[in-house]
């Protein structure tokens, strides 16, 4: 008979990975709107860029105006995608505590920022004024916030995963 090897692993909390994408989305909508109000004069061009990727470019022409069925439409975009996002960043970061998931997170963020004005944002090209440090740090927030909200959320559980050990040839 062979011995049994014990493994625990830790599982990710996902409700609480979640409730971490909606904050950090939440946050990164607040900071893009506050840049875009304070460079251009209208927080609702961030929105109306976000909801163009559905309803395409014409919803960018003026007025920037409040519109509640395109801030809808930017809604329905933005929080999936920052959902999925936190989910990947609690996947990944899960093990370590809230300075990890802080720091870790933030450092997800900055590629997220990277991924997405180095590939994603070349299909729309409406989003191109917006590359620059203010988003950059945005994204860093998002990350941070996603992290350290997924950390102070997350209910640890574990389990423990039995192995059977393959018993070793011995060849003479």
């Amino acid at each position: 008979m062979s011995p049994l090897r014990r493994h625990i692993r830790q599982l990710v909390d996902w409700r609480a990975a979640i409730i971490a994408g909606l904050v950090a989305g939440v946050v990164l909508l607040a900071l893009e709107m506050l840049f875009t109000a304070r460079a251009v004069g209208s927080p609702w061009i961030f929105v109306r860029m976000v909801a163009a990727v559905a309803l395409g470019p014409k919803v960018l022409a003026p007025p920037a105006t409040f519109s509640p069925g395109i801030l809808a439409v930017a809604l329905l975009i933005h929080l999936p995608l920052s959902i999925a996002f936190a989910c990947v960043i609690a996947f990944v970061l899960h093990r370590w505590g809230l300075l990890v998931g802080i720091v870790g997170g933030a450092l997800l963020g900055l590629a997220l920022y990277w991924i997405n004005f180095g590939t994603v944002f070349n299909l729309v090209p409406w989003f191109a004024p917006m590359k620059g440090w203010e988003t950059m740090l945005a994204h860093v927030a998002f990350g941070a916030v996603a992290g350290g909200t997924y950390e102070m959320l997350e209910v640890e559980r574990f389990v423990v995963e039995t192995d059977v050990k393959k018993p070793v040839e011995k060849r003479f």
